[in-house]
């Protein structure tokens, strides 16, 4: 008995110095290497006192015409309509005279070139007949426009200054991280040089504000007046264009990733203006039923709807109903990256582009053409007929087209959709262009009644269909 006790404390005693070697090595570990998720800056004042003389408060002033002074308060006579005293009021208030007042407005902005050009939100300065920039040491310079661009919300201004000016450097919005630390300058409410911190809450916001949206969202307090002002990181490098905040929102504030930015700036530096790449596709990005109709695993690509005649992708050879999945070896996820890539190409530049096409990839060449290229639409021609499912349909025809205000080539349009039937059970509906039935081409009436006469009762029959407004999707129903 008193043997196995003591073997049963020599057992506890080895398992309690193991247990101490455990804990002694983690700690020792832990000793050498630090977490480095808790990275707390102890301050910001060498950041903002680096940056800040390169930040810029912008004040702009434009005419309005409209009544001046009180004279709006005369608007309705004061008096009844048998006043004598209304002779007089017409006298002097009858013609309430238009004058010329200014509008006044506040932005910020950040000097990007030692010659005195500044980054701002084309907001803050469009339309204005005077721009002030105003210094962190107080100098005044008015300022030219140099170029804008309104779809992206950016714009290039310039100073004259007789010295070379403290400049930003623009960094890389690619490898901003959600979660990382990022510095915000401006004048909100016209108090210059503010500086507030937070960290970059989310990536690719697309808050309806123009067709490039891919905003940066921050919680660093951006207010009315920050507009223009640089969105930086830890090194002091712009990153993002504060841009934008929801209203009555708080911690809520959206900036334009500086990668988007830099080829603006630097063809507005150049030429004034901005000139953007054109394919010449509509698309629309991959559903669900769309990834399973043409078994696509990853759901990825973006899908072509229409192509405009003569354009560099009819050039090229792309086809309505080919998957777009790479620009020169780039991934292409969604329609919004798609277009945005595609803008940012040059113009005349050859891009090989890789498109799935009845489920094999082909690599085509496209020259990329010039945004607002001429396009012109194709109609076809057709009859009617009615069938089984519950659908009244019809080929084109030139008076079909203009009576639904569409132009299509191919495929048979829904005329009627029978209540309760199998076909608006299955979501058919009416003014639907039915392009293909089972993944076989539908062009004509003809090709519709052969392949529907085709299918058996008990047959799952998928229709591959354009409509309105939306784009291409599929509806699957049972004969």
């Amino acid at each position: 008995m008193k043997r196995e006790n003591k073997r049963k404390r020599e057992r506890i005693l080895l398992i309690g110095l193991m247990a101490a070697c455990i804990l002694s090595f983690s700690r020792a570990d832990a000793r050498e290497k630090p977490i480095d998720t808790i990275i707390l800056p102890g301050s910001f004042s060498s950041l903002a006192e680096s940056v800040s003389p390169s930040v810029v408060n912008i004040r702009t002033e434009k005419k309005i015409k409209g009544a001046g002074g009180d004279f709006h308060y005369f608007d309705q006579k004061p008096f009844r309509q048998d006043d004598p005293f209304n002779e007089f009021f017409n006298r002097f208030f009858g013609n309430n005279p238009q004058f010329d007042h200014p509008q006044r407005s506040l932005g910020s902005g950040f000097i990007v070139d030692k010659e005195g050009y500044i980054v701002t939100n084309s907001h803050v300065v469009e339309n204005a007949d005077k721009i002030k920039v105003i210094l962190k040491d107080g100098k005044e310079f008015e300022a030219t426009i140099i170029g804008l661009d309104v779809k992206t919300d950016l714009a290039l201004i310039k100073v004259e200054a007789k010295q070379n000016l403290p400049c930003l450097k623009l960094g890389s919005s690619a490898n901003v991280k959600v979660g990382q630390w990022v510095v915000a300058i401006g004048s909100p409410f016209g108090l210059e040089q503010t500086v507030t911190a937070g960290i970059v809450s989310a990536k690719g916001r697309v808050i309806g504000s123009g067709p490039y949206d891919d905003f940066i969202q921050t919680d660093a307090s951006i207010n009315p007046g920050n507009s223009g002002g640089p969105l930086l990181d830890m090194d002091g490098e712009v990153v993002g264009i504060n841009t934008a905040i929801i209203a009555s929102g708080q911690g809520i504030g959206f900036a334009i990733p500086v990668d988007l930015a830099k080829g603006i700036i630097e063809q507005l530096k150049k030429h004034g203006t901005v000139s953007r790449g054109f394919l010449g596709v509509s698309i629309q990005n991959i559903s669900k039923e769309l990834a399973e109709y043409y078994n696509i695993d990853d759901g990825k690509g973006v899908l072509v709807v229409e192509v405009v005649p003569g354009g560099p992708a009819d050039h090229a050879g792309i086809q309505a109903k080919d998957i777009i999945l790479e620009i020169n070896g780039r991934k292409v996820d969604n329609s919004r990256a798609l277009s945005s890539l595609v803008a940012e190409t040059d113009v005349g530049k050859k891009v090989a582009v890789l498109v799935l096409r009845g489920g094999s990839e082909i690599k085509l060449h496209v020259e990329i053409g010039r945004m607002n290229d001429d396009t012109s639409p194709e109609d076809s021609q057709g009859g009617k007929t009615e069938e089984d499912l519950g659908i009244e349909v019809s080929e084109f025809t030139d008076e079909v087209g203009e009576k639904y205000n569409l132009n299509e080539s191919g495929g048979v349009i829904v005329l009627d959709v029978e209540p309760d039937s199998q076909a608006e059970e299955a979501g058919i509906m009416h003014g639907d262009i039915i392009k293909e039935i089972n993944h076989h081409s539908v062009k004509t009436l003809k090709d519709f009644k052969t392949l529907i006469s085709r299918i058996k009762s008990g047959e799952q029959i998928q229709f591959f269909i354009k409509r309105k407004n939306i784009g291409f999707i599929v509806v699957r129903m049972t004969r």
